[in-house]
């Protein structure tokens, strides 16, 4: 495992004391945005924990166990991923039963689940029974890029390493370069992964691309009128965001779009999601006050919150229209 391609060393340095001095906990979340070497470190640290020949709180890359994580093959490390949607609570019943029955090798076991915060809540209540009481020497790490859309009590019986954010300017210039994406994509690209291959598959998507647009427009509209957003809603949305996926990447960029107009008030110089929108952006948000700001930001939290709900879609972004006045 290369540490220094993964460029997170204050999260490599937290695990090594923690294999150092022999405090390794039962469960990790390891949090970070897309990209940004979650599964990487992962690896890292299973092949610390299980390496024949730890060098200096590194391991070897080259021993048996090193290899064999590296390949994907070790016994004792088992890894889940969204099946769909979700993951669900069958996978992780068979989860525990890789965990609990005798391992073909001695030793601790391992378990990595991706997109952690995509357990469906049958099966976080059924990891949460585990993690509370775990059996023999197992190491669970979760992988995770929004922290807080977790259940707390999974939260609270884990121990959180964070991964740093990449630098965007940087990313951007790659994206830009490498593979001819204009300004105005990759700044929105780049606020929602850091995984170049993802960033350019989205560049690329058509859906995605109507997604982008109809978060501007129901800002737009929202910001003429209420009634403006709710007659688009009914009118344009419906027959567009068909998945929660869809909405969920939806309110991520109405989000950023009005944290945009937080920051060109109080006159930072960053990064537009949507640079090619800056005027409209500063008229916005010269309009509205800090409050009103506020309260539009807590409203699309909580709306997005509730995306994984059974709630129809049309009917949260319409009680989201309603949140978001009250200020």
């Amino acid at each position: 495992m290369n540490l220094k391609e993964m460029n997170q060393p204050i999260a490599v340095a937290q695990l090594k004391k923690m294999y150092l001095n022999d405090r390794v906990s039962h469960a990790y979340v390891l949090d970070g945005p897309r990209g940004s070497g979650k599964k990487e470190l992962a690896l890292f640290f299973a092949q610390l924990l299980k390496c024949e020949d730890v060098v200096e709180g590194e391991p070897c890359g080259v021993c048996s166990s090193c290899r064999r994580i590296e390949e994907g093959n070790h016994p004792n490390v088992s890894y889940v991923v969204p099946d769909g949607q979700y993951i669900k609570k069958e996978q992780i019943e068979q989860l525990m039963h890789q965990m609990t029955r005798k391992g073909y090798e001695a030793g601790r076991k391992i378990y990595m689940i991706e997109e952690a915060h995509r357990l469906h809540p049958s099966a976080a209540n059924a990891l949460l029974k585990f993690l509370e009481e775990p059996e023999g020497s197992v190491t669970a790490l979760l992988l995770t890029d929004s922290y807080h859309s977790m259940l707390a009590t999974i939260q609270s019986r884990c121990q959180r390493v964070m991964l740093a954010r990449p630098d965007r300017r940087s990313y951007m210039e790659r994206l830009m370069t490498t593979y001819e994406l204009t300004e105005s994509l990759a700044s929105t690209v780049s606020q929602l992964t850091f995984d170049e291959e993802e960033a350019v598959e989205l560049s690329q998507d058509a859906s995605f691309l109507l997604k982008r647009h109809l978060a501007w427009q129901f800002v737009t509209k929202f910001e003429q009128a209420a009634e403006e957003a709710v007659l688009f809603l009914q009118q344009e949305w419906a027959n567009e965001v068909k998945s929660k996926e869809d909405l969920a990447t939806v309110l991520s960029l109405i989000l950023y779009i009005y944290r945009d107009m937080v920051t060109v008030k109080v006159g930072n110089d960053t990064i537009l999601t949507y640079p090619d929108e800056k005027k409209s952006l500063e008229k916005y948000a010269f309009r509205l006050t800090y409050e009103q700001l506020s309260v539009r930001l807590d409203a699309i939290l909580e709306a997005r919150r509730k995306v994984e709900s059974n709630m129809n879609r049309t009917l949260l972004m319409e009680q989201l229209v309603f949140n978001m006045q009250e200020g």
